[in-house]
């Protein structure tokens, strides 16, 4: 049998694709009710009519107004997933300033935006459950991940933030750290990405992580070893693992 969600009603931001998309329709297998949000109109909605119940709220997370507008239209809800990513490889030999602040922008001021208009509410309500969406890549610096990493590592870092801040009150607080996921994203990669899951698979990872109620979940095992391990290693030798892709 399975383990009772920790919400009711789920706002997932970054639901039109990958791991979003994967992770809408996993929460309505375990009977959430779902608001599901991205910026594309028509894969939202052709979402929607694949789960049991679900309305689409189009956002664009880098709008303050827009995300303002998305949350009074989204209702009430007692849960939230942040799994918005912008990725575009960029190394500091090869810089591209448009796609670092792209990034930036989507994948850390996105999520304050989004968290300005739904911590406020949880903490009135003393009760709610945040999942931040992060990536093995925020742990250390890795190479041609400028604006990617740095942008994760800053979602990671916030959601310890609200972990401490939030301990005291019913508010659960969570982030998931995925390694590569098979989407139009990496599809730009050009090396090969190690224990390569389907978003599917990530999402399942997820779920554990959910009903685990562990606070840093990094997943798929055992790649996530290296980086969580990897934290306490000199970062000479951290680094040295990934000199075959500078």
């Amino acid at each position: 049998m399975s383990k009772e969600l920790p919400a009711k009603r789920y706002w997932i931001i970054g639901a039109s694709e990958g791991l979003g998309r994967a992770l809408a329709h996993a929460l309505d297998k375990r009977g959430a009710s779902l608001v599901v949000s991205a910026r594309s109109e028509d894969r939202l909605k052709d979402l929607v009519g694949e789960l049991r119940d679900a309305k689409a709220v189009m956002v664009d997370v880098t709008d303050p107004d827009s995300v303002s507008h998305a949350a009074k239209q989204a209702g009430d809800f007692d849960g939230i997933v942040y799994s918005v990513g912008a990725y575009e490889p960029m190394k500091a030999t090869e810089w591209n300033g448009d796609a670092a602040r792209l990034m930036v922008n989507t994948n850390i001021t996105g999520c304050l935006n989004i968290l300005g208009e739904v911590v406020p509410k949880f903490v009135e309500a003393n009760r709610g459950h945040i999942a931040l969406i992060g990536s093995l890549s925020g742990f250390r610096g890795l190479p041609g991940a400028v604006g990617y990493g740095l942008s994760k590592a800053a979602v990671m870092h916030t959601a310890e933030n609200l972990r401490i801040d939030l301990s005291k009150t019913d508010i659960l607080v969570q982030r998931m750290n995925p390694g590569f996921i098979e989407t139009r994203l990496t599809e730009k990669n050009e090396f090969d990405m190690p224990q390569l899951m389907s978003p599917e698979a990530a999402a399942n990872h997820v779920m554990r992580a959910i009903d685990s109620r562990r606070f840093s979940y990094s997943f798929p095992r055992p790649f996530s070893w290296l980086f969580t391990v990897g934290q306490h290693l000199p970062l000479s030798w951290f680094q040295g693992f990934f000199k075959g892709l500078v």
